[in-house]
């Protein structure tokens, strides 16, 4: 068994390395608008959402139940089939169909890979190297994403369908890891029963600390996508206007390519800022990042507003693996999945509710320009704020640092 567990933990920053080689995140509102109105683009991405949403407690359950391989298993089968899907729709019913599957593996993956990572170093009483090992697997994450970005751009000026079509053979790949892994042994006095896990979700919200970072995970989770669903559209625009339009899908590339390298820089200093300043600190100055950068994509439509976007995910690189790793220590094998599925739920629930509204305000053909941008965006700095200060308040009582 330890053997096997240290394999895990070996595969495991592969298996990231090769599921984050999604070579279709920079050009796939781009690819959308080609064949659908931009109404009906950031619907497919609410479809995504929803469909992600609608599964994520049960995936969750589901790898509590039937173990972490199974379920990852059946991450890398629905991804496959959705990438393929993307490559070749034409229409939107078919397109909502892969957003879906796409969804689904996203689900079934949410919260089940951190799980089997934690329980690998469980058994082979590794707990210790958590945060070290998610920085690590963080950082072939972003490798991957910067690596597929620069590539998917270009790929995507020979044939608008390659980006997907190699995220089908690199799909195969991380199905090939996840049948590769084992799944960790589980405590046995830990029960499976609906009952008891409604019993230890209600517990586990009741904790002071998991309740401040579900809501944070929440609220960062929606300020994060919003530079990702609007970034393209909003590089589309100030390029249009810069006379530079048929360059937007290998602009878009290198900006998430830059954005992606500067984020594992970021990551290497984040364990010192993390020390340095503690963990509700470094998480709060995370989540303000993410509203300034919104702020200023509503400000101004300039070419050279482009290049904050090089910052989008850095705020992630200085949360998610201390928040990930904070979580953890506080669940049991028996729910752990349930309760991260149960997280990102609710966040993408918001979300996709948001995108539903800004789609059903955006009649007609023409092409997302800066004016709607400014206004969605204009709007969730003002929420983003009023949180912000919520959390921060909530912060000097809760106990957010381990002892």
């Amino acid at each position: 068994m330890p053997a096997s567990m240290a394999r895990n933990i070996r595969l495991y920053r592969w298996f990231r390395f090769f599921q984050s080689l999604v070579f279709w995140q920079a050009v796939w509102f781009l690819y959308f608008q080609s064949t659908l109105s931009p109404a009906e683009a950031v619907l497919l991405y609410a479809v995504y959402d929803v469909a992600t949403t609608a599964l994520e407690v049960p995936s969750g359950y589901m790898s509590d139940r039937l173990g972490r391989r199974t379920t990852l298993i059946a991450s890398g089968v629905t991804g496959v089939a959705g990438a393929a899907l993307l490559a070749s729709g034409d229409s939107f019913l078919l397109l909502a169909a892969a957003q879906v599957l796409i969804g689904a593996a996203m689900a079934f993956s949410s919260g089940t890979d951190s799980a089997l990572l934690y329980e690998s170093l469980a058994a082979a009483d590794r707990e210790a190297e958590i945060e070290q090992q998610e920085l690590t697997a963080w950082r072939f994450s972003f490798a991957a994403l910067a690596l597929s970005a620069l590539t998917g751009g270009l790929l995507y000026r020979l044939d608008p369908t390659a980006p997907f079509w190699a995220g089908t053979l690199t799909g195969l790949v991380v199905l090939a890891l996840t049948l590769a892994f084992r799944d960790p042994p589980q405590k046995t006095d830990e029960a499976l029963e609906p009952l008891s896990q409604l019993a230890n979700l209600r517990d586990a919200l009741r904790n002071p600390v998991l309740a401040w970072l579900f809501a944070l995970s929440m609220a960062m989770y929606g300020f994060s996508h919003l530079p990702f669903v609007f970034g393209q559209p909003f590089i589309l625009d100030a390029l249009t206007k810069a006379g530079l339009a048929a360059e937007a899908p290998v602009v878009s590339g290198a900006v998430s390519a830059t954005m992606m390298v500067i984020s594992v820089a970021a990551s290497l200093f984040a364990p010192r800022l993390r020390t340095q300043f503690g963990l509700p600190a470094i998480l709060l100055l995370a989540f303000a990042l993410q509203i300034a950068l919104c702020g200023i994509l509503a400000l101004s439509d300039s070419v050279i507003v482009i290049a904050f976007l090089f910052l989008r995910m850095v705020p992630d690189s200085l949360s998610r693996p201390f928040l990930i790793a904070r979580v953890q220590t506080l669940l049991t094998s028996g729910s752990r999945a349930t309760y991260l599925s149960l997280q990102s739920f609710c966040g993408r629930l918001v979300f996709a509710a948001t995108l539903y509204l800004v789609s059903t305000a955006m009649a007609g053909p023409k092409e997302m320009d800066h004016a709607d941008i400014q206004t969605v965006l204009g709007w969730s700095v003002l929420v983003g704020v009023v949180i912000f200060g919520g959390l921060a308040l909530a912060a000097r009582r809760v106990p957010v640092e381990p002892d």
